[in-house]
């Protein structure tokens, strides 16, 4: 379980293709705080460290066939910043939204807009998944937890601070590139047991 308070943003320093699936090897400040088996949200996708490289200050992930089609990770590149969370303690405070790890659907930046100090993005999805977005909702845009304030029936957008762009991910992107999503869980109960309801 994750809050959508970003920590920091790794560097992906190797990847390497098993079959299907991915091995990610990424570079951050507390590896050595990390353990085998440790749950880290890596663009809001929940993964298990399977390696940690104390003299390189690395570690690695595996993303699996069915993570790398629902998310952008398969898009990853050497020298790419992933947003990072470990997960949440039981007796901390939640800042963000309750956040799975668990990404719906990727969406794609189709504007950005310089307002001032902060920056607006606005981003496309494929509503035919049935995923929806309310005004003033949360939404998790790899990993990072925010708030709608343009609330559409395919598309939504949100405003970056500084501090959100700066330490995050954000920073590089830009319009065209893919973002993984995470819709409100509680919206999503919502929807389905009003669709189970009306059918």
């Amino acid at each position: 379980m994750f809050s959508g308070i970003v920590e920091e943003a790794a560097v992906v320093k190797r990847l390497e293709r098993e079959e299907e699936n991915l091995h990610i090897t990424l570079t951050c400040s507390f590896v050595d705080q990390l353990h085998i088996d440790q749950s880290i949200a890596h663009n809001g996708v929940c993964l298990t460290v399977v390696n940690i490289n104390r003299d390189e200050k690395t570690y690695t992930v595996t993303a699996v066939k069915e993570t790398l089609l629902k998310s952008n990770l398969g898009l990853l590149k050497p020298g790419d910043k992933v947003n990072l969370e470990r997960s949440m303690l039981i007796n901390g405070r939640i800042d963000g939204h309750i956040v799975q790890g668990h990404v719906d659907q990727t969406g794609e930046c189709i504007e950005v807009i310089e307002a001032g100090g902060s920056w607006y993005y606005t981003f496309r999805y494929d509503p035919s998944l049935k995923n929806i977005t309310v005004e003033k909702g949360s939404i998790a845009v790899n990993g990072v937890s925010l708030t709608i304030v343009n609330s559409q029936h395919d598309s939504f957008q949100v405003a970056i601070i500084p501090y959100t762009y700066h330490h995050t991910n954000f920073h590089q992107i830009t319009k065209g590139s893919i973002v993984n999503l995470e819709f409100d869980i509680i919206g999503k109960y919502v929807a389905k047991l009003m669709e189970q309801y009306l059918s």
